[in-house]
Order: structure tokens, then C-alpha cells, then sequence
């Protein structure tokens, strides 16, 4: 079985609208992934159209972690210490996947009872 490769932008789209009420729009030059109308993971373009770095919001304990990490960083204007931006490469992809699923999750939390609820989650 062939793996995805998230930062292709049709895997990211199939992995991200995957995950239930989510929606995908084309916004800053990227595609984002939002779910109850907020963003929790997009997808930059790349220099000349190739892979773009994938940005999402992580806990602080994982973004001290993650930035020590070679082509990881703070992610450029989103909320400080709450979001990275990952490099082509930087991440295995199962350990992407599960960070995705967790900025998921965080975003998620955050809606409110109501929301959730229209939203079947």
C-alpha cells in the first residue's frame, strides 16, 4: 500500500476531508481546513508550484518540542507558540497525521456546545 504524501495537495485534501464536518477552502494562497469555520491545518504552495510546508496548531508542550526539529518552525502570522509550519520531509507521516488529528481536536474543543452540535460532533 502506497502512503500519502500530505504535503501533495491531493492527499492532503482526501486525509483532512476525511475527518468529520470539515471543510476545505482556498484562502492566503493555501488550501485550509476548517472546521466549524475555523482553520485548524492548511496547506501552503510551494516555490514553483511544488510541495508546500503544511501549518497547524499544536499544544505548547509540542511546539517546544517540534521546533527544535530541522525544517519546523513557528509558523508565520498565526498566534505565537500555537502554530508550526512543517517542511516537505520533516515529519514521518504517521506522526503528521496525528498532529493534524490533534490540531483537529484542540480547534474542535474550542467550538462552541451549539456549533458542535449542528455539526454532529
Amino acid at each position: 500500500m502506497t502512503r500519502s504524501d500530505l504535503h501533495n495537495p491531493k492527499d492532503f485534501a482526501a486525509f483532512v476531508t476525511g475527518l468529520p464536518a470539515v471543510t476545505l477552502n482556498p484562502q492566503w494562497g493555501s488550501q485550509v481546513a476548517k472546521v466549524g469555520g475555523k482553520a485548524f491545518c492548511l496547506l501552503g504552495d510551494g516555490p514553483d508550484g511544488g510541495a508546500g510546508s503544511i501549518v497547524f496548531k499544536v499544544s505548547e508542550i509540542a511546539f517546544d518540542g517540534l521546533v527544535e526539529l530541522e525544517g519546523i518552525g513557528q509558523a508565520a502570522y498565526f498566534a505565537k507558540r500555537q502554530w508550526v509550519s512543517v517542511a516537505p520531509g520533516a515529519l514521518e507521516p504517521d506522526l503528521l497525521e496525528g498532529y493534524i488529528r490533534q490540531s483537529y481536536a484542540l480547534v474542535t474543543a474550542k467550538l462552541t456546545r451549539k456549533l458542535r452540535a449542528e455539526l454532529g460532533l
